[in-house]
């Protein structure tokens, strides 16, 4: 196991401390009844021991603070390194999801919060149906809140998961787990490959189980947490950026937005009736008077009343030109503008 240099930021490094070597077996493997597994863990990065923070509970609250976002502030340069490798999965899902698919995250523990949490914020942010992005978590939806970690040792529980949402071959399945070992997320993204969908495997670690039953195998490496194994903590934030460009540059892919603006925000509150409005004026540069007058004449609907404004038609020529052009403004405009 390489050992990781101290953090850049830290002016006081802990003092190291020496670790006994645990009992092994004959074949060099930790002694007791989960030696392998042991065996295992102590290959992953994600699962170092960070000698330097040894003593970082006696630093004051301020130094490990510091440190702390000194970590985290590396997290955005390994996602970097792989942007090639995500840009080709987000291409390969729009295709699919252009077709009718759907998008299925499947993890466990943190990784599998971190796929319904996604999947939980595409229905508000992009009017997407809730059956079209959605998140499968080992132990099922009662682990988003309570700890269900031996389910996660079951990858034929993540295959009857699979089977219960009908997967098909126009589907896409993102496996997520830090370690890219995890019985359950190996095994969707098996499961899903055997069924023909197109498969995603995202973890911390480099050459992983997951990325090798991928089609399209994302490794970020953060290297080891500041809290040995805590793999919620720059592995965490690393799948969460990653997850973040997978929703959100699929949906642009999708046409679900105009430029930079969530053309298919869903108004279902307050704030979200204000942002409406506000979408509208930034998108036409229209009086507010203009923009009351088109949302009401398109039932609130945020991508009609633009293209009323932009595209000079009334509210069921809108309607209509959308729905011919699969919901792309840009294309609808084109033709309104004939």
């Amino acid at each position: 196991m390489t050992s990781s240099p101290t953090s850049p930021t830290s002016q006081t490094s802990p003092t190291s401390q020496t670790s006994q070597t645990p009992p092994t077996s004959a074949g060099g493997v930790p002694g007791g009844p989960h030696g392998r597994l042991r065996a295992e863990l102590d290959t992953l990065t994600t699962e170092a021991f960070r000698s330097d923070l040894s003593e970082i509970d006696r630093l004051p609250t301020l130094e490990i603070a510091r440190i702390m976002n000194g970590e985290d502030a590396t997290v955005p340069a390994a996602v970097a390194s792989q942007l090639p490798r995500i840009a080709a999965a987000i291409d390969a899902t729009a295709e699919r999801m252009a077709r009718g698919g759907r998008l299925v995250y499947a993890g466990a523990g943190t990784a599998g919060r971190l796929g319904v949490l996604d999947a939980s914020e595409c229905p508000p942010t992009f009017d997407t149906d809730p059956a079209q992005v959605v998140g499968v978590i080992a132990g099922g939806p009662e682990a988003m809140f309570s700890a269900a970690e031996g389910a996660e040792d079951r990858g034929d529980l993540a295959a009857a998961d699979l089977d219960e949402l009908g997967l098909g071959p126009d589907d896409v399945v993102v496996g997520v787990s830090a370690s890219g070992r995890t019985p359950y997320t190996v095994g969707a993204v098996e499961h899903a490959r055997r069924l023909g969908a197109l498969t995603v495997g995202l973890s911390c670690n480099a050459g992983s189980p997951l990325a090798a039953a991928a089609e399209h195998g994302i490794e970020i490496v953060v290297g080891p947490e500041l809290l040995t194994g805590s793999s919620r903590l720059k592995a965490g934030t690393a799948q969460k950026l990653v997850l973040n460009m997978i929703s959100t540059i699929t949906m642009i892919r999708l046409g679900k937005t105009y430029g930079n603006l969530m053309v298919d925000v869903r108004a279902s509150n307050e704030k979200l009736r204000a942002r409406s409005r506000r979408i509208v004026s930034l998108a036409t540069g229209a009086s507010d008077e203009r923009v009351e007058s088109a949302l009401a004449a398109t039932d609130g609907e945020v991508k009609n009343a633009i293209l009323t404004i932009l595209g000079g038609v009334d509210g069921p020529t809108a309607e209509h030109l959308l729905r011919e052009s699969g919901g792309r403004l840009r294309a609808a405009l084109e033709a309104a503008r004939g």
